[in-house]
């Protein structure tokens, strides 16, 4: 991953911003000061939620992000041609867009694979890399968690509620004593990745820290178990950040996760017992890494533009992943175990097949810029590939990835999320002034109630 400064927020903002669209508006909705006082942010809250758009209201022609096009001096289909005629995609190997278009899977646009179901303006997801867009987790239909500057908060939509998990902006310890844990903890930690499942969030910092909260009840699924219960940090070399971060079971169901940083290294947690227990190195920053559901084999993925399938008992190259041009940060698997993906900056996302990596199974083009985030459906019929900005595209995996829904709307994403059910999408969207949480609802053929009827 490419090394943070300051520019980069510079980057993001000049080139993606929607205040040019309504300037005048920015004074009421405008995002408030990371050091926002409770009582503003309590005033800023009520005051987006007036401006939330539902299901209902957008069927009646609403604008789903409450854009009020009428009253601004561009249509909505003028704006959207600007944008993708000036969007700047980030490439860290040049033209790699125009020379991976060439060879993309021909899809067909139009299906309605998941149905809007509502926009919240209450809910702003931040984003402080402009490469690292895995921010927001769904635990269940109704539950999303997510960072809001150096807030994670839990946002149910079912209540219309928003519950703070955890503040890193002061000191953060961990509350409970841990042999490996740095019980000296962390202060003003910037949030890089997150991750949150099976009742574990853990938080990656810019400078390699982890921070870990479990809960023990399963009290709605909420994280509600009060204080911190793991902090480390993987590394104190310069260049340290935790890039992502995957949780899962290992074969006898212990609880674990897998660190990815830009010191090429991938950790594996064990948090049974709250210690590193193993340690992989590689020839490049690695940007993302996933573990296959049978815990047999990582697809390893980063400052390269081959990829790595390697045996997650000793870190072992098993298979080299050719076919995308720049650097990738995304990476998923179906859970069939032999079908993964990989996002590339070069607007692609890549299907593989484990038993023949020699070429790629399909390869999907995004419309603006490199594809920064994959999820699959938890029964494998879906796949979701985000852009940076303004786009989530939807395939059917057993139409070979030749059916497509496009979900088009404005503004930086901070990432997506399906739910465990597969029942809800949810796409967090970053944007001074229309930045909101997306609610998307699986969409399903009731048409054999109308002979009950």
């Amino acid at each position: 991953m490419f090394g943070y400064n300051e520019t980069e927020d510079e980057y993001m903002a000049d080139e993606y911003d929607m205040d040019d669209l309504e300037d005048e508006m920015n004074a009421e909705f405008d995002a408030r000061d990371i050091d926002a006082s409770d009582s503003e942010v309590e005033d800023f809250e009520q005051l987006n939620k007036a401006a939330d758009t539902s299901a209902a209201q957008a069927r009646n022609g609403k604008d789903i992000q409450g854009i009020p096009w009428d009253r601004l001096s561009v249509t909505r289909k003028d704006y959207r041609k600007t944008r993708l005629e000036q969007y700047k995609n980030y490439e860290n190997v040049p033209h790699s867009g125009e020379e991976a278009g060439k060879h993309c899977t021909d899809t067909e646009k139009g299906s309605s694979f998941y149905t809007f179901r509502s926009n919240s303006r209450s809910v702003r997801s931040t984003i402080l890399h402009f490469q690292l867009r895995n921010l927001v987790w769904a635990t269940s239909k109704h539950d999303v968690y997510l960072l809001s500057n150096y807030s994670i908060s839990h946002w149910s939509s079912l209540t219309g509620s928003r519950n703070e998990i955890l503040n890193v902006k002061g000191h953060v310890a961990p509350s409970e004593k841990h042999p490996e844990s740095l019980l000296e903890g962390f202060t003003e930690t910037q949030v890089s990745t997150l991750a949150v499942k099976e009742r574990l969030l853990v938080a990656g910092g810019f400078q390699g820290e982890l921070i870990c909260k479990v809960s023990l009840e399963a009290l709605n699924g909420h994280l509600d178990r009060p204080g911190v219960s793991f902090c480390s940090r993987t590394t104190y070399t310069e260049n340290a950040i935790t890039n992502a971060v995957d949780i899962y079971r290992n074969s006898s169901g212990a609880l674990h996760f897998m660190a990815s940083n830009n010191d090429c290294g991938v950790r594996d947690f064990d948090m049974e017992r709250y210690q590193l227990v193993q340690l992989f190195r590689y020839l490049w920053p690695v940007n993302h890494s996933s573990l296959s559901p049978d815990g047999k084999l990582v697809a390893v993925v980063g400052d390269d533009p081959n990829g790595l399938l390697v045996d997650s008992s000793n870190g072992q190259t098993i298979g080299t992943l050719k076919g995308h041009l720049d650097y990738s940060f995304a990476s998923a698997w179906h859970p069939n175990g032999v079908t993964f993906a990989t996002g590339n900056q070069d607007k692609t996302c890549r299907i593989w097949d484990t038993r023949k990596t020699s070429e790629s199974v399909a390869v999907l083009r995004g419309n603006l810029g490199a594809i920064r985030s994959i999820r699959f459906t938890s029964d494998g019929r879906y796949i979701a590939m985000a852009e940076p900005a303004d786009f989530v595209h939807v395939y059917d995996t057993t139409a070979g990835y030749k059916k497509e829904q496009e979900i088009d709307f404005f503004g930086e994403i901070s990432g997506i999320s399906f739910s465990p059910d597969t029942e809800s999408l949810f796409i967090g969207v970053w944007d001074r002034t229309y930045g909101s949480l997306l609610e998307y609802g699986r969409t399903r053929d009731f048409s054999y109630l109308d002979s009950l009827l």
